[in-house]
């Protein structure tokens, strides 16, 4: 076939750009052995040469710690080249065996152990698809042991393009392998925070957990929840500069492991990682860590790939957005004139019109005292979703302004970050990011991000006290995550019935919270809609309204919205049963909460130990319990005083 042009699409050739194998040199760590098409165009196959744009590559696909595992997967972004317009999407699959099987051992075999990675880079969100592919061929490839039969590469990329070709990004496949059940099972009640994180003035979250195919899947899981997120939200989540030189960074040298113990760092790299952590990026990062509302006026759009040749899309049925991510310093974002992002043609009285047969609806559908809280039900997706570019966004857009411009202008997605990415976290022109680590070191560095999700434990660790209160659930949001929990929890020992079901089921839950943002969309459209947002979060709302995303949306006219019912699909008076789960919401997350729980058990250890509950430690251990209660519950109660009988 003929090579990839400059810009790194095969012209026509299909979805997947390159099939890369990258392996780990004892002397040199990471790099790439071998690619089809070849990534540079005039080089070979075995050419360990990377475009700029792309050097990290190889520790992207051949992530840290990966020597303490047989196998994994890793979905990670890439930055587009020069001429191409889209994110470019990669996954994937590490494997490792003993030197010792290799039917044929080169040369540069000097460990016991040879640790590779097959890669798919593609113009497609496909993670799944993608994924069960390469797994099977990953096996295939390693069970071969003679790593110079490339064969079955070549028709890898042949069989992915000519099986891909017509794929169009709805349906069941954009999903495979993402389970919202899971996630459910896993986080339980706090499942709306994840939400509301990407939208919402937490503009830096870090999910954190080993190995890299249990983090991907829970943030792409998380991401899959936002309706068209995955399918059109993300074509521009990956606008970054790599460093021209890693050796310019020095600020992990003292904390940073031996090369042995991270398989995928090289030794030039990992003891220069960091310049960005200097006391002058950290003062910039100060200033710009909650700048929600940094925004940007869209570039001149770039129409031809480097070599000149025009840029094509040979599948038909991905479009690129018509202009590029900026280049620009924090100085532009601070500079922009925000009414570049309202539409001028819009009136008030328009919105009283748009809004008017909502509040209509509204008047007639709330409920009482007696009345149980509204549920959804929504329907399966069938037939096809209208999409059309957004005039400011650049995404393709259903017609409710889905998926929200989170991913845009500098705020990075990076399912998987490498260590040599570190940088990014503090790099003044990132307004923002979502991405994965299973370094401990992205952990420890708490002051660089607003958030960590800890997937292991379920703990969602928000640093800023003003930021917990403005995301902290309401009673309606509880009872829409007990919705949740209760339906995913029935039945979930049946093996055979497990997931496959509707309600309780995977496309269940994600219909759930398009609802749930879909009422939220249409309840911010309406007039004197204080009560309504109240359910939602006031402050929360306020907030967002202040985000580029919500911005560049609300610059844009939804009709569609007009059905939607503008109600919190839970809201409704208060009961003993709000009460009691805000109770145990409130004792499973917060400080005071935590401090009952271990009052208890050392109140617990103590008895057992003496064998009676009497004594002067068991005495301590009791008052110890009852004055942690007792200031807990001070501030539960002074938190809902609203919650009536």
């Amino acid at each position: 076939p003929p090579p990839a042009g400059r810009g790194g699409r095969g012209r026509g050739r299909g979805p997947v750009l390159h099939i890369v194998v990258v392996g780990f040199h004892h002397k040199k760590g990471c790099q790439v052995e071998f690619s089809y098409p070849p990534l540079i165009p005039g080089e070979g196959h075995d050419s360990h040469s990377l475009p700029e744009e792309w050097k990290y590559l190889p520790f992207l696909a051949l992530p840290d710690g990966a020597h303490n595992y047989q196998e994994d997967t890793v979905f990670f972004h890439l930055p587009p080249r020069c001429g191409d317009q889209t994110t470019i999407y990669g996954v994937s699959c590490y494997r490792q065996i003993e030197a010792k099987a290799l039917k044929v051992r080169q040369a540069d075999v000097t460990r016991e152990t040879v640790q590779k990675s097959v890669c798919v880079l593609s113009q497609l969100p496909l993670y799944g698809l993608l994924q069960a592919k390469l797994q099977l061929i990953t096996h295939a490839y390693f069970e071969e042991k003679d790593f110079s039969q490339i064969s079955i590469l070549k028709e890898l990329y042949e069989h992915m393009n000519s099986s891909l070709g017509g794929t169009t990004l709805e349906g069941s496949q954009v999903y495979l392998g993402l389970s919202p059940r899971d996630l459910v099972l896993q986080f339980r009640h706090k499942v709306p925070v994840l939400l509301i994180f990407p939208s919402s003035p937490c503009t830096q979250v870090l999910f954190y957990i080993s190995p890299v195919n249990r983090l991907v899947g829970a943030l792409m899981t998380v991401l899959s929840l936002f309706p068209g997120m995955i399918e059109h939200g993300l074509t521009d989540s990956s606008q970054y500069r790599p460093r021209k030189s890693v050796s310019e960074d020095t600020g992990l040298q003292e904390v940073t492991p031996p090369l042995d113990d991270y398989v995928s760092v090289s030794a030039a790299d990992i003891s220069n990682t960091n310049s960005g952590m200097g006391e002058e990026g950290r003062k910039l990062l100060g200033n710009h860590v909650r700048e929600a509302q940094k925004t940007d006026v869209p570039l001149s759009h770039s129409e031809k790939n480097c070599n000149g040749s025009q840029s094509s899309n040979g599948t038909g049925h991905l479009k690129p957005p018509s202009r590029t991510s900026p280049e620009s310093s924090e100085s532009d974002w601070e500079t922009l004139d925000p009414s570049i992002l309202e539409d001028p043609n819009l009136k008030e009285g328009e919105h009283e019109n748009m809004t008017s047969e909502q509040t209509e609806i509204l008047s007639k559908e709330c409920t009482t005292s007696e009345s149980p809280p509204i549920t959804v039900q929504p329907q399966a997706k069938t037939g096809h979703v209208v999409l059309v570019p957004g005039l400011i966004s650049g995404l393709e857009e259903d017609q409710y302004g889905m998926p929200l411009a989170i991913f845009t202008k500098g705020y990075l997605c990076l399912p998987y970050m490498a260590l040599q990415q570190h940088h990014l976290l503090s790099d003044v022109t990132v307004r923002g990011f979502v991405a994965g680590a299973t370094n401990i070191l992205f952990r420890q560095q708490k002051h660089l991000s607003d958030a960590i999700v800890e997937i292991e434990e379920a703990l969602v660790q928000i640093h800023d006290p003003e930021l917990r209160k403005i995301l902290n659930l309401t009673t309606a949001d509880l009872r829409f995550a007990d919705y949740l929990v209760k339906h995913v929890t029935e039945n979930r020992d049946d093996v055979f019935l497990d997931g496959t079901g509707w309600e309780g089921g995977d496309e269940w839950i994600r219909a759930q919270f398009g609802a749930y943002l879909h009422a939220l969309l249409a309840a911010v459209l309406q007039p004197d809609n204080e009560k309504i947002l109240s359910d939602f979060g006031t402050a929360f709302v306020a907030t967002w309204k202040n985000t580029h995303n919500y911005r560049v949306w609300n610059s844009n006219k939804h009709p569609a919205l007009a059905e939607v019912n503008s109600s919190h699909p839970f809201q409704g008076q208060y009961s003993v049963s709000d009460v009691k789960l805000r109770l145990s919401h409130s004792v499973q997350n917060s400080e005071r909460g935590k401090k009952i729980g271990t009052a208890m058990v050392n109140t617990s250890r103590n008895v057992v130990q003496t064998g009676k509950a009497v004594g002067q430690s068991v005495g301590g251990a009791f008052t110890n319990a009852k004055s942690a209660m007792s200031s807990w519950l001070s501030t539960f109660t002074q938190s809902t005083q609203g919650l009536g009988d």
